[in-house]
């Protein structure tokens, strides 16, 4: 498994990272067995960081990783998340330590790797959102201070909001990490997209996080599951779910993911999951891509697509045109 520098972190993470959340499934749904097998698996392809939150079922997540570590005798790179209230904003530091001790009380660790601000970042206060002041200001100096306490080795971002809002935190060069949405039906945080694009335009944040040395872990690099092109959704994962920057519903990235199929009638990649695993890979900013399973055969899957490494040059000027006709209407 390629690894590869995150950011000026001095870490180098899997390319293919293992994510434990709601929407694949296994660490929440799985088996005690099967998340085992599937960790222990992860490990022997080279994986080695492992991504959770206590907002993935509702901290079975973390526990259930937490159980699966254990049990295999592995200590791979950890991250978690933590999400703020507006009524946390009189002490953010306290409640950003108190997520942070729950969490690795159900991990059963003493530190994390990588913590990240799980809120949407907006250019207004609202509901769930913080602004990009609030996380400089209040934010940032609550992490520093966990990361001097030998709490945490990190700190970053989940890059969800207001485009502007993410590019001013981005800016700024204080964190050292941005999960960011970067795939086939959405691949404006790379590069520009065609006008009329179906989608949220992030403007090219990949690049604008690299420039001041932070490290991009990309979500939703299948789109929730849509990027298969297929409808039915596996028993472990989640049953239905809202896309995260691309269409105004699942079945609508479905159907867009569809029009992307040339790319393996054309012999680009041997599957549409594939074709999208390894285009992410293709842009420098890229650290590792962030994968959630619901089934060991996913893992390999997504290992044996990876290894492959990025997409050829001819596939990606093909998805100029694939990317045109997305701009150009229809589902």
């Amino acid at each position: 498994m390629d690894q590869r520098p995150l950011g000026r972190t001095g870490l180098r993470v899997s390319a293919l990272g293992f994510g434990c959340g709601n929407v694949g499934g296994l660490m929440i749904r799985g088996t005690p067995a099967e998340r085992e097998r599937a960790l222990g698996r992860a490990l022997e392809l080279g994986i080695n960081y492992f991504d959770t939150a206590p907002s993935y079922g509702d901290g079975v997540s973390e526990r259930q990783l937490g159980q699966a570590l254990r049990a295999v005798g592995a200590s791979p790179l950890v991250g978690t998340k933590f999400r703020v209230d507006r009524e946390d904003l009189g002490d953010v530091a306290g409640a950003v330590r108190r997520s942070l001790d729950a969490s690795l009380g159900r991990l059963g660790l003493e530190r994390v790797d990588l913590l990240q601000l799980h809120n949407p970042i907006a250019g207004e206060a609202a509901p769930r959102r913080v602004t990009p002041a609030e996380v400089l200001d209040q934010v940032v100096p609550a992490l520093e201070a966990l990361r001097r306490a030998g709490k945490i080795g990190h700190y970053g971002i989940t890059a969800l909001g207001d485009t502007d809002a993410l590019h001013a935190v981005a800016a700024a060069g204080t964190l050292h990490t941005a999960q960011v949405c970067y795939n086939l039906l959405n691949p404006t945080a790379g590069a520009p997209a065609p006008p009329g694009f179906p989608a949220q335009d992030f403007r090219g944040l990949l690049p604008r996080a690299a420039a001041t040395g932070m490290g991009a872990i990309v979500i939703r690099v299948l789109a929730g599951g849509a990027l298969s092109g297929l409808l039915d959704r596996h028993p472990v994962a989640v049953p239905t779910l809202d896309p995260i920057s691309t269409g105004p519903d699942y079945a609508t990235d479905v159907a867009r993911a569809q029009r992307l199929e040339p790319l393996v009638r054309e012999g680009h990649a041997e599957s549409l999951v594939e074709a999208a695993l390894r285009f992410p890979l293709g842009h420098p900013a890229v650290s590792t891509v962030l994968l959630g399973y619901s089934s060991l055969a996913h893992l390999e899957l997504a290992a044996r697509a990876v290894a492959r490494g990025p997409l050829p040059p001819a596939a990606v000027a093909r998805l100029g045109a694939l990317w045109e006709s997305l701009a150009g209407g229809g589902p």
